[in-house]
């Protein structure tokens, strides 16, 4: 079982920056893929960005060379640094956890955070 907290969200101006926090633990398996997916009022939840144990990241084109996701393995935290922040961008940001499956004993497993509100307005 894999436990994440998410923290850092808030309200930010349309051009300003925030970073994600999420706290993973628990039973954390070495290979996983670990990200930031969020879901806006009416909308389908979406991804965001994830970054993989070994460090590959995908970013959706909507935030694709502003927003930046980042892990450190060693104290199971993984961050997303968001920036030039715009209206549409309001939502709320799940972190997310993914068991990526090497073995055949192994269960595919996934987990997600409560979420932080991220609200951009002037």
């Amino acid at each position: 079982q894999v436990q994440l907290v998410e923290s850092g969200g808030g309200k930010v101006q349309p051009g300003g920056s925030l970073t994600l926090s999420c706290a993973a633990s628990g039973s954390i398996f070495s290979a996983n893929v670990m990200g930031w997916y969020r879901q806006a009022p009416g909308h389908e939840r979406e991804l965001v960005a994830t970054m993989t144990s070994r460090g590959r990241a995908n970013y959706a084109d909507s935030v694709k060379d502003r927003f930046t996701i980042s892990r450190d393995n060693t104290k199971n935290m993984v961050y997303l640094q968001m920036n030039s922040l715009k209206l549409e961008d309001t939502a709320v940001y799940y972190c997310h956890y993914k068991t990526l499956v090497v073995a055949v004993e192994q269960t595919e497993y996934q987990s997600w955070g409560q979420g932080t509100q991220v609200t951009v307005s002037s």
